[in-house]
């Protein structure tokens, strides 16, 4: 089992964006200190909900302030960005991290995003986000590279840097996940979906091997006490930061309640006592048949955060390793 840190540089109340990123390359670091696995980090674009607007930036600089620990995004948004430029700089982390950077993709939404990257909502199509796979999947195992498709069209050119970064496929429904299954790519499941979701999403895929599962972990004195953490601090985050989802074609945004979304996560993800959550974390492999999972570790704002990185290395890691059943 491999247990990382998923991090979104949160922008919780009363603090500002450059702090939120500047705190969540501490929490990263200190994700190695704490004897994780992985830091992966999210990408969003003109919100609070999530601060950093480059996955791959972020990646870089956590890479050039840690050692060990892999790092990865979670995901790169494929519909705002061309894939050989994606390409080119996974290549060129995993050349300069020593095979540390994997590679997590994602199709986006039908946000302002597509306006201000001059994308449209045809780069946000599933043949145009099936198309920008195949180039990625291309300059990763090629030495040289040409493409003549809908959306990108050039002539061959070599790939230099030759980079084999591993890549994720970010998946909330069938139609992307029987993208990523065609082409041989593991899937990264988020922490909206259930157990039974999730396993029924990896049951599609049809292949076992390097699927990532997202889960909520706050490690607390009893379940009680962490699920009031949170419902006290998640829709204080939650509301105004969703509140960033502006669609593209200017109709409104269906969003979540912030109250009911914090009480479906509370129901569902490894909250409470080091042991219970270890044992949470076991049975959620179990059921969904993944083995590498990503802790979302910030849902209890900054004032707690750090410690819970802390806690979570300290008293659920070695749970987990020695295979725990005890609560």
């Amino acid at each position: 089992m491999r247990i990382g840190v998923f991090l979104v540089a949160a922008g919780f109340p009363g603090v500002g964006p450059e702090r939120s990123l500047r705190t969540a390359l501490d929490y990263g670091i200190a994700a190695e200190d704490a004897g994780f696995d992985d830091v992966f980090v999210a990408e969003h674009h003109f919100m609070r909900y999530g601060t950093c607007p480059s996955a791959l930036t972020f990646a870089a600089a956590l890479a050039g302030r840690t050692r060990r620990i892999g790092v990865g995004t979670a995901v790169t948004v494929l519909s705002t960005a061309h894939p050989v430029a994606v390409a080119e700089q996974a290549a060129m982390l995993d050349v300069l991290t020593g095979g540390r950077f994997t590679l997590g993709v994602g199709r986006g939404g039908p946000w302002v995003d597509l306006e201000v990257f001059g994308t449209g909502m045809e780069g946000l199509s599933h043949r145009a986000f099936a198309e920008a796979l195949d180039v990625l999947v291309a300059w990763g195992s090629q030495e040289a590279v040409a493409y003549d498709g809908e959306f990108h069209r050039f002539r061959e050119v070599p790939v230099v840097p030759r980079g084999r970064a591993p890549m994720l496929v970010g998946c909330t429904g069938p139609d992307t996940v029987r993208l990523a299954a065609e082409r041989g790519l593991p899937i990264l499941l988020g922490m909206h979906a259930d157990d039974a979701e999730k396993a029924a999403m990896v049951r599609a895929h049809g292949g076992r091997a390097g699927h990532v599962s997202v889960l909520l972990a706050q490690v607390a004195e009893s379940r009680a006490a962490g699920v009031g953490l949170l419902r006290r601090t998640m829709p204080t985050w939650l509301g105004p930061g969703m509140a960033g989802y502006v669609r593209f074609d200017g109709a409104e945004a269906a969003m979540r309640d912030p109250v009911a979304y914090t009480d479906h996560l509370t129901g569902i993800h490894p909250i409470g006592p080091a042991a219970y959550c270890a044992d949470r974390i076991l049975e959620s492999g179990r059921a969904t048949g993944v083995e590498r999972f990503l802790l979302f570790v910030e849902a209890g704002g900054p004032d707690h955060t750090m410690a819970n990185i802390k806690a979570l290395g300290s008293s659920v890691l070695p749970l987990l390793r020695a295979g725990s059943t005890a609560r």
